[in-house]
């Protein structure tokens, strides 16, 4: 018999007397002497002390590797020396009886199962189903289950209707590589994995429904980051119909902050409405488009204060300040921080500080001194006022900036409330940019998106003055999601591509599904997609996003547990008319 009667985190002194069986991994023994022994019975509820008194048993189980799966039967008692650290602690089992379900064959493990973590990653992923086993690292997945269990209850409850949307579709322009599936029975044509639900679920709105939600799965050939994982994500993906940018932010800021506060390692969450901050405002204020709210501090122009003071790397530049008040840090803490900032921005940070004495020091102040009375009045500086400072192009000295606050927020808790979420709506994004590295018009965001002003916008205003109904949820500083009011009318679309050099052919061949469907009468809609495993991330107040996630891949998008990417057969690939080219190595 295999069963059990109890789990080994479920006895308790009330059991005391009791008869029982448990089944579990036998994680350690402390061997006393001969006849006694203390062992460790691990299932996925807790664990269980097992006294071991008897020379038998002790035998039995010297001949086990430690991982190995047992069955304890025995009776429970109290035990004298307790643990209150444990739910079982009160008591221990003495067996009659360890019968053994499933031999663990190795001597030695690749790594301690409660010290998994301490472990290289790559060795933890390719022994991941060992690496599951610590509590930790399992006590995530648990997290993540029971949070999109909630989330499943709360999009029901405001009368969204959970639909699936196909997985194998066609290649869609979306921002990222798609991963393509080669057809059978359709020679040198390709199916691709959905980088999002987007287009499903906008004919669902045109089909007549409602309200959609699904925990989607999506694929994008991508780089994997701290907070993004290559190759396949989860989204809570949702779409209304007949709704405003205003519908879709209060289902979120109703659904979301509840499951915040219940799971998460801070339990405050900011409570609706959440604040709304216009992209160039936030880029102004914070040089982010996700800035994190619990900083304190702010980014200002200096420009006009700083520009010709002489120093070299601002004429002719727009120069970004960050001020930090009482600031206590070292010589060594500011270069330090300097350094960081041109790391992860590429851009040099500069600084100078208003001493006790109402002095300009440190840094480039020797370049300040004849304007010292209208920095300060610019900068609203008052003694012991630390100031970091960039410069740049705009967009060069916005971003750089808010690293450096990003930065000079972590010094201190005077700067920034780390135990709490804080939310933010980021708005009003620009239609249209000019591409980093085309140089062309090209949309700044998501190309389905209802411009502000509709066609009489796109037709009057400049294409770079343009916004659009689109908006990002940001939470903690990290972007948990984008969506948009959508452009469901095909002439404003078809002018919306126009701008950007595609005509109305080149809409209908990429999106003719949309077109079409929207041609018949479509609904106005909006919605958004929040990132499953970014959000779990957060309230877990883990690093890195593969902590979250059961089965990750690692940074190279390898899954080295099973050997994915991995080679095929000749006869698969004939299979579905596909042949290996291998480049020729250069002489």
């Amino acid at each position: 018999m295999q069963g059990r009667t109890h789990n080994c985190g479920e006895l308790r002194l009330t059991d005391a007397g009791s008869r029982v069986r448990l089944v579990g991994w036998y994680e350690n023994i402390r061997k006393v002497s001969k006849n006694l022994g203390f062992l460790i019975l691990r299932d996925f509820y807790g664990t269980t002390q097992i006294v071991v008194e008897t020379e038998e048993i002790m035998e039995q189980l010297s001949e086990l590797n430690y991982e190995s799966t047992i069955a304890v039967e025995g009776t429970v008692r109290e035990r004298s020396s307790k643990n209150d650290r444990l739910p079982t602690g009160e008591i221990e089992v003495v067996p009659e009886s360890v019968e053994l379900l499933g031999r663990c064959r190795y001597n030695e493990l690749p790594f301690q199962i409660n010290h998994s973590k301490e472990a290289d990653e790559n060795l933890r992923l390719k022994y991941r189903y060992l690496d599951l086993r610590n509590p930790a690292v399992k006590d995530r997945i648990v997290m993540r289950s029971r949070i999109v269990a909630d989330l499943r209850q709360s999009m029901t409850a405001h009368d969204f209707l959970e639909i699936t949307t196909p997985i194998l579709t066609c290649s869609s322009p979306e921002g990222a590589r798609d991963y393509l599936v080669p057809s059978r029975n359709h020679p040198g044509k390709f199916y691709a994995l959905p980088q999002a639900p987007q287009q499903f679920k906008q004919l669902l709105m045109a089909s007549g429904f409602d309200r959609y939600f699904q925990i989607a799965p999506c694929f994008r050939d991508e780089d994997a980051r701290a907070d993004r994982s290559p190759g396949e994500f989860y989204q809570l993906d949702m779409e209304m119909a007949f709704a405003s940018q205003d519908d879709v932010f209060a289902v979120l800021e109703d659904v979301l902050p509840p499951i915040f506060s219940k799971y998460g390692i801070y339990k405050e969450a900011s409570k609706p409405p959440f604040k709304r901050i216009a992209y160039l405002d936030a880029m102004e204020q914070y040089g982010s488009d996700k800035p994190d709210l619990r900083i304190k501090l702010l980014v200002t122009d200096a420009t006009e204060a700083l520009a010709d003071c002489g120093f070299p790397a601002f004429e002719g530049k727009r120069v970004k300040a960050v001020k930090a008040p009482a600031f206590t840090g070292t010589r060594k803490v500011i270069d330090k921080l300097c350094a960081d900032v041109e790391v992860q921005s590429g851009q040099k940070a500069y600084w100078f500080r208003l001493d006790e004495k109402g002095e300009l020091v440190g840094g480039i102040s020797k370049f300040l001194q004849d304007k010292k009375e209208a920095v300060i009045e610019a900068l609203g500086l008052t003694a012991g006022d630390f100031v970091g400072l960039t410069a740049g192009d705009l967009k060069t000295a916005q971003k750089t900036a808010g690293v450096l606050r990003k930065m000079l927020g972590g010094l201190s808790d005077a700067y920034m409330d780390k135990n709490c979420y804080e939310f933010c709506w980021i708005v009003d994004f620009p239609m249209y940019e000019i591409g980093e590295e085309s140089g062309e018009l090209e949309f700044c965001h998501n190309p389905f998106s209802m411009p502000q002003g509709g066609m009489d916008a796109l037709e009057k205003q400049d294409p770079l003055k343009i916004l659009a109904y689109q908006y990002d949820l940001v939470c903690n500083g990290v972007e948990l999601s984008s969506g948009a009011v959508r452009n469901h009318d095909p002439e404003i679309m078809v002018k919306a591509f126009n701008i950007v050099g595609l005509g109305e052919e080149d809409v209908k061949a990429k999106f003719p599904a949309m077109y079409n469907a929207f041609c018949y009468g479509a609904p106005p809609h909006a919605g958004i997609a929040p990132g499953v495993d970014r959000m779990v991330m957060l309230i877990a107040g883990e690093e890195s996003i593969r902590e979250i996630i059961p089965f990750p891949m690692n940074k190279n998008a390898q899954d080295v547990m099973m050997g994915a990417p991995a080679e095929v057969e000749e006869k698969q690939l004939r299979d579905v008319h596909i042949q290996i080219v291998k480049e020729e190595k250069q002489a």
